[in-house]
């Protein structure tokens, strides 16, 4: 690792419009007395992750230690209190999810752990087509009519206003599990238990699956009743890694616990799908197979057809009821697949040069379904590196999903236009919403003049942020083996990233279906290293050339054997800056 004794940070011209940002060195003091054992590329990332002193450290690197107490949940004791009650009197229980990752997740897990403990769930999961995110009052009186005297939600609910008074109107008592931000005005339950509320005390901000999980096992301890946590640690990875919950904190260690569950699991649902994802080695799952290989084939089921084809698998008790489910949601990734390019190409060509140059992209059409317009607006973020809007347009409403960047809180935005909207809700990094059709325009113009008042577009070009210098004749096991300590990444722990300069191009060429992705091989002194970049044909340089990369280290989840590749982010021929 080359070191710099610059206080700033630097920025370096990449491929395109692309900036390079190279961190500055970080003050160190704080491991002093690390002594040699902690070699100094560990120092630099430490301190650029938050962790400036050597007992810090200890802590970060170390076995995941004692959980935050279950206590400091807000609301945590009183939903326990009432959920003793229903499992003492046998009652039954309305458990109402939402159908991505982590509602499904934490529906599978409240399920679980009610019935085990002598309630009687009903789990409950909405269609998104016809009924739409959240709760809705026609849902909540057919679950009255099915005996619930208990509404439980799971990933949903805190700004379910009018939904909560209809099921209190009904007899139910009311506990939401959640995780969303909260509203000016809170629904009327017995208890909202979300880490959001009192200014984030709790310490961090786990997925509506972890907070599911803290009310489970605090539900057993209270009871006196054994609890083995270890399959529904698996859970909680899955739908943590999915919702983009911070890995920080209590949350990283539930997911770093998560993933040595997923790889010991004897989850029939988990084992299928592993079968149709071609995950041969469930010991090397990481968070980026959660992101990219599980977590998209468990929300297939609710953004092509219906949820509860995921809640089905995950709740499956024989491995051949459980490959049933999986099967049908392999069938359905792949037409999510398709539709979502389709729709990403809709979404482009609906553009003008007006809406490219805001700070914020916005786009609806019919021809964008609801179940994709989160993707439809992901993929808008990768490519003009700005957040986007992508609304889907049927029977006279708008139903739009937001995507952000760092630097805006895409609810925040709706928060300060909420008399547009129907509804909304969601958090910094993602939204949704439902609007009348003919408000749409209005939105539009509100909602992009708002975001250039808050961004510089000026600065809105993808840019990359290079931990440190490492060449990759530096590069040896040793180092690989201190950089997985580190993980599980995701948001809040971003991987590694580094800067080699000067590096031989032995082969390159482009590979996917469109050929916009590159497939390398790389060579500096005696290191040899495979390569992938995504989306970055046009950057190529000719085999035989000397690059400068910024990259990181990337299990090949591709091939199934989980060998080691680097992830190049970014590349340019090679020069002096």
């Amino acid at each position: 690792m080359t070191s710099s004794s610059e206080t700033r940070e630097r920025i370096l011209r990449g491929s395109g419009n692309r900036r390079w940002r190279l961190l500055p060195a970080p003050e160190l003091d704080g491991f002093a007395d690390a002594g040699p054992g902690l070699p100094d590329l560990m120092r630099v990332l430490l301190a650029h992750r938050g962790v400036k002193t050597t007992v810090e450290a200890r802590r970060y690197l170390g076995s995941p230690g004692e959980l935050t107490d279950a206590r400091l949940m807000p609301n945590l004791e009183r939903a326990v209190e009432r959920l003793i009650q229903a499992c003492e009197d046998g009652e039954t229980v309305a458990v109402y999810g939402d159908y991505d990752v982590d509602g499904v997740t934490a529906t599978t897990l409240l399920v679980e752990g009610l019935r085990c403990l002598g309630a009687q769930p009903i789990p409950y999961i909405p269609d998104r087509f016809t009924e739409g995110y959240g709760p809705n009052v026609r849902a909540v009186r057919q679950l009255a009519d099915r005996g619930a005297s208990l509404l439980v939600t799971a990933d949903t609910g805190t700004s379910a206003i009018t939904e909560v008074s209809e099921a209190n109107s009904l007899g139910m008592d009311v506990v939401i599990i959640d995780h969303h931000t909260i509203p000016d005005e809170l629904p009327d339950a017995l208890a909202i238990v979300n880490p959001r509320l009192n200014d984030v005390s709790y310490g961090s901000e786990p997925a509506a699956v972890g907070v599911a999980y803290k009310v489970i096992h605090d539900l057993h301890d209270r009871m006196g009743r054994p609890y083995a946590p270890e399959e529904h640690r698996a859970l909680v990875a899955l739908g943590n890694v999915c919702d983009l919950a911070p890995m920080l904190a209590e949350n990283r260690d539930l997911v770093r616990l998560g993933l040595g569950a997923l790889g010991q699991t004897k989850r029939p649902g988990l084992l299928a799908l592993y079968e149709v994802a071609g995950v041969k080695h469930p010991e090397t799952i990481n968070a980026e197979t959660i992101g990219w290989v599980l977590g998209p084939r468990i929300n297939a089921a609710g953004r092509m057809e219906h949820a509860r084809i995921a809640l089905d698998l995950l709740l499956a008790e024989d491995l051949a009821t459980a490959r049933t489910h999986a099967k049908r949601l392999e069938e359905l990734n792949r037409q999510r697949r398709d539709d979502t390019a389709n729709a990403v190409e809709v979404a482009r060509d609906s553009l003008t040069d007006a809406d490219r140059a805001g700070a914020l992209i916005v786009v609806a059409s019919p021809a964008i379904s609801s179940g994709i317009v989160g993707l439809c607006a992901a993929r808008l973020v990768e490519e003009f590196s700005r957040p986007a809007i992508a609304i889907e347009i049927r029977d006279g409403e708008g139903r739009g999903s937001c995507r952000s960047i760092p630097e805006f809180d895409v609810t925040a935005l709706l928060r300060r236009h909420g008399d547009l909207f129907l509804r909304y809700g969601g958090h910094r990094a993602a939204a949704g919403f439902s609007i009348e059709e003919s408000r749409l325009p209005e939105m539009k113009a509100r909602l992009i003049e708002d975001a250039n008042a808050h961004l510089d577009i000026a600065t809105l070009a993808p840019t990359f942020d290079i931990d440190c210098e490492l060449p990759l004749e530096d590069v040896d096991r040793k180092t690989l083996q201190w950089l997985t300590l580190l993980g599980p990444h995701g948001v809040g722990n971003d991987s590694p990233t580094f800067l080699a300069r000067g590096v031989r191009v032995v082969q390159a060429r482009g590979v996917g279906q469109d050929g916009s992705h590159l497939s390398m091989t790389l060579k500096a002194g005696m290191a040899t290293w495979k390569a992938i970049s995504f989306g970055n044909a046009d950057a190529l340089v000719p085999s035989g050339e000397l690059a400068d990369v910024i990259y990181t280290f990337k299990q090949d989840d591709f091939r199934g054997d989980g060998a080691l590749q680097l992830e190049v982010l970014d590349l340019r021929p090679a020069r002096d800056d």
